[in-house]
């Protein structure tokens, strides 16, 4: 018999009801699409199971994909990501199986994944590739009852890509994180403001006057560097490809190594997928009192583990704010665990960017069943148009009108004949 939910608290629901309804207000593009999806049921009769954070937004998506006729259950992509609340409030208001507790052990984390394929979903829907994995090693059995996934995450994709060269992927994936109306605004602008949301959270320290350290400059570093420009801070940006580092540059940003960065920052803060961007000795060489932070996705893009190895005393000073002394005597500060901050921290991005992000995904679950038996195994992007759909919806929702091209103009653009003078 499969289990019905874990979750922290079933009497937190009321509160978590308000949340899921106030983010339902600032996601006008995902309500639309759940209208839609009201009526066809495009989804109908299949059973999906997603691993993302069990926040108020994820809520709306979940709500969004059970009126378009699926079955859904849900478990937390990060232990320290779930709102309690809203995890109560899927189970008793909206009736979702759902296996998720904030600060759940690693043990229980991977109970939930196995209770979520328990359901034996024919669509998943993934944060960081979790579910994916399993079905690829522990589950593999049920490979052949899925339809397709979807993958959120940068480093998720990251992940699937690897699998995919390799020949290893068995299954068909969508990587939402690379349609344009997902990782242009989420990741930039969501990521931007939630982790500066997040270490001010678990530090309240000022950051005007401050100097910052970005690890990396794709969306989501470039997001932060902007925002953190933005309070005042001095930012630094780290990067290991060129056109990047030139772009940070000539963005206005200082750039050089990691190294020579330690004698300046006073936060340095990582966003780039990879394991040990902050490495030990890169803590150990740090100004006494520094504060570090992950906005990347798994807690190795900080070595928590060499930090645990090498402390001489930690503290919890502040929710989700640990002092470490090292056994060099330096004192250093550690946001969120070392885990996504903005979540772990914070409450995550603003319902209005993750408003794109989940309409994506709710269009790559109708994709995939539009197209059932046609994918292979390998990496999909969804098509452009659903990108320009769900812009211009949101667009339409902001009350925002653009130009349209003239035919003399369409005219001239898909020419080579007329001349330029």
């Amino acid at each position: 018999m499969t289990q019905k939910y874990d979750v922290a608290n079933l009497t937190l629901s009321a509160e978590g009801k308000l949340k899921i309804e106030w983010s339902e207000q600032q996601m006008p593009v995902l309500k639309s699409i759940k209208e839609r999806f009201s009526i066809e049921k495009p989804l109908r009769n299949l059973t999906l199971a997603a691993c993302l954070h069990i926040t108020s937004e994820t809520a709306n998506l979940l709500i969004t994909l059970k009126a378009a006729g699926a079955r859904v259950v849900a478990c937390a992509s990060n232990p320290l990501s779930t709102q309690d609340s809203v995890a109560a409030s899927m189970v008793k208001d909206y009736d979702i199986p759902t296996f998720a507790i904030k600060g759940e052990d690693n043990k229980t984390y991977y109970k939930h994944l196995n209770a979520v394929l328990d359901y034996h979903p024919q669509i998943t829907m993934d944060d960081g590739a979790d579910i994916v994995s399993l079905l690829h090693t522990k589950r593999k059995s049920q490979l052949a009852e899925i339809l397709g996934s979807s993958e959120e995450t940068t480093t998720g994709v990251i992940r699937l890509k690897a699998m995919e060269r390799d020949k290893a992927l068995k299954l068909p994936v969508v990587a939402v994180n690379d349609s344009d109306t997902k990782h242009m605004f989420d990741n930039r602008y969501g990521t931007g403001q939630s982790t500066i949301d997040g270490i001010i959270r678990a530090s309240n320290i000022l950051l005007a006057g401050k100097t910052i350290v970005v690890a990396g400059y794709g969306w989501c570093s470039r997001g932060i560097a902007s925002r953190a420009h933005g309070m005042g801070a001095h930012v630094i940006v780290t990067e290991i490809n060129p056109i990047r580092a030139l772009e940070a540059s000539m963005d206005g940003f200082q750039v050089m190594t990691m190294r020579e960065s330690l004698k300046y920052g006073d936060i340095f803060i990582s966003a780039t997928g990879d394991k040990h961007v902050i490495s030990l000795d890169h803590m150990l060489n740090m100004k006494n009192g520094a504060l570090v932070a992950n906005s990347g996705h798994f807690d190795i893009e900080i070595d928590m583990a060499g930090l645990e190895r090498n402390k001489k005393s930690k503290r919890r000073m502040r929710n989700q704010l640990d002092e470490y002394v090292l056994k060099n005597g330096k004192k250093l500060y550690v946001a969120g665990e070392g885990r996504l901050v903005n979540l772990a921290a914070a409450e995550g991005h603003p319902a209005e960017v993750m408003d794109m992000s989940f309409a994506n995904q709710a269009l790559a679950a109708e994709w995939i069943v539009k197209n059932k038996g046609k994918l292979g195994n390998k990496v999909y992007v969804l098509p452009h148009d659903l990108d320009i759909y769900v812009a211009t919806l949101k667009l339409q929702a902001m009350g925002i009108e653009i130009d349209k091209l003239t035919a003399e103009q369409k005219k001239y653009l898909s020419s080579w004949t007329e001349g330029t003078q």
